[in-house]
Parts: C-alpha cells; structure tokens; sequence
C-alpha cells in the first residue's frame, strides 16, 4: 500500500487493522493484551517501550510475535556486560579492496530493536541508544546515517535481579515512552498457555502458530498521522501541566515529571484517545495512561524509598488530588 492520498485508508479501515495486530499477537500470547496495546500505542506515537517482568513471562515472545503482526523488519540484541557500543550502531570497517573504510551497519538499523535484558551492559554501551531513540539516526565518524521508519526499540529488564547490571540513567530511560509492567497471566490465561504447549505450541517458530503479518509500514505511519491529529482543548492542557506540577511540589518526589514527560503523556493520551474512536482526548484518556507514561520518569527522595513508599501510590494520590476539567 502506497502512501498516496488516493489509497490512504479511512480513520475507521486503520483502526480496524490495528485492532488486528492486537488479535494476531494473541495467536502467540495469552494473558498480556495491556501490554500488547501499549506496544501498539508507543508505536504509533513514535516512541519506545521499556518492558519489566520476571524472566517466563513471555516479554521476548511478546515482542517478536507484535514484530511480526505489523510486517516489520526485526533485530535482537542480547546486551551483555562485554557489549560494546559499535556492537549496536555498526562501525567503519578497514576494505582493503577499497583502501578505504566502509562501514557496517550494526543491528540498530531496523524497523523493531528488541533490546533484551539492557540493563545488563554498561552504561557506555546503554548511551549508544540514545541518539537512535531520540532523533532516529546514528552517527559514526561525523556523519549521520538516518534510521528506518517507523523505528521502535522494545527493551527487557528483570526487576528483581540486581548482581551484574546498572542502573538505567534518568537520560536513558527518559527516552522510554511507556514503562509497561508484565506480570504472570491470570489462572485461565495460564491454564490456556499450558495448553497450546501441551498440543505443540513451540515459541520459536511464529508461522507455524499460524501468526502472520496483518499491516504493513505504510498503514502504520498514516496511523501515526491519523493519532497525531486528535484534538486536545486547553482545559485538557492545563489538567496535564497541572498533573505534572504537583508530582514536583509532592515532599516525597527528588525528580518530579518535567515538561518532556508532560509531553509524552500527550502523545499516548492522543493515541490512546484515537485508537478508541475519539477525534479529541478527554481526562479520562490522560488518566489510563499516566502512570505507565511517567511511572519510570518520576524519582522518589532516599527516605521516602526507606518507608515504602512506591512511585505508583505517589502518582495514584497526584491523580486524586488534581481538579479534573469538566
């Protein structure tokens, strides 16, 4: 399909292709369709997810199986602590054919980077991501190499395993649209996961769980557009600078949400209000996805960690605390 206005979809037609990615993944994966959606949502709002379980919950399969819904170019990287940063942009390599440097290009340069376990490599290695993440291009010997389109980066942390990895930097996981949580399935999604592996299921071979791709690269930058143009009113704006006011002013909160974040929340509002058929968000639509837009984007002070405190319950109280517009 062409990106032509004549063979532009209708708002309705990229919707509905949409909603068949969600049903295609499910041919896979059973029990996580929040974080199905939320794959959907940072891609059409052109940003990038950070996706935290524990390992067995299936965050890999769910990324190649989304990869492979949306007829996309795909590439793993398994960050590891020899990683080095050419390992995952590319280098310029000696052709002595040429008497010249050519370079390589590294596996950054695809439509879907699934960054696996990137809390694991250091941060050197970590900050090879960034110029990708944040302007889509990479950059070696002064010149810059502009990356496919879409391009979005799906990387895995385990929360609880700390021996051999860093700390993701606040740069680093500012780039990050959405911090999406993935928790074991519910007992029937399990019973059902158990079953598809009882009757042959086997997560390394997608096509022949029957799993094929239902859009392509075109539908899903005229879905982007299409998000994009959802309306917002300044009460709207206002309940979203607001928001972002009073998780600084909280006494537990050291870094509160700055205005970058305040504009992330826009997006996946917008997205979100777009894949429900909504030509403008309301703060309904800013309060679903508040906290997996800011929930990594907020820091607590050391003695509000010490008593227990979580980001997620200083968020909730934020959310019931604000003046919603009527």
């Amino acid at each position: 399909m062409s990106d032509t206005v004549a063979d532009a979809p209708s708002a309705d037609e990229l919707r509905e292709a949409m909603n068949r990615v969600r049903l295609e993944v499910g041919k896979a994966v059973v029990g996580q369709d929040g974080a199905v959606t939320g794959l959907l949502i940072a891609l059409l709002a052109r940003g990038h997810v950070l996706l935290e379980g524990v390992p067995g919950v299936a965050k890999t399969l769910l990324v190649r199986a989304f990869s492979r819904a949306i007829g996309l170019d795909t590439a793993r990287i398994q960050f590891t602590p020899d990683l080095m940063p050419g390992d995952v942009t590319g280098s310029l390599v000696y052709d002595a054919r040429a008497g010249a440097f050519d370079f390589r290009a590294g596996p950054v340069f695809t439509h879907v980077l699934l960054a696996d376990e990137i809390n694991r490599t250091p941060p050197k290695t970590q900050a090879a991501l960034l110029e990708a993440m944040e302007e889509r291009q990479v950059s070696v010997d002064g010149q810059s190499r502009p990356l496919p389109d879409p391009f979005l980066v799906a990387a895995t942390q385990n929360p609880i395993e700390h021996e051999g990895t860093y700390t993701l930097p606040e740069a680093q996981l500012d780039r990050f649209l959405l911090k999406l949580l993935i928790d074991a399935p519910a007992r029937a999604d399990e019973m059902a996961v158990l079953r598809r592996h009882a009757d042959g299921f086997r997560p390394g071979d997608l096509a022949g769980a029957g799993l094929e791709p239902v859009v392509g690269a075109a539908e899903i930058r005229a879905a982007q557009r299409a998000a994009a143009s959802v309306t917002v009113s300044d009460d709207v704006l206002g309940y979203v600078v607001d928001l972002a006011r009073a998780t600084r002013q909280s006494p537990s909160v050291q870094l509160g949400a700055s205005p970058r974040a305040a504009t992330a929340l826009l997006a996946t509002a917008k997205t979100w209000a777009w894949l429900g058929g909504y030509p403008a968000i309301t703060p309904d639509h800013v309060q679903t996805m508040l906290l997996p837009t800011w929930r990594h984007r907020v820091r607590l002070r050391p003695e509000a960690e010490l008593e227990a405190v979580s980001v997620e319950a200083i968020l909730t109280s934020v959310l019931a605390q604000t003046r919603v517009p009527i």
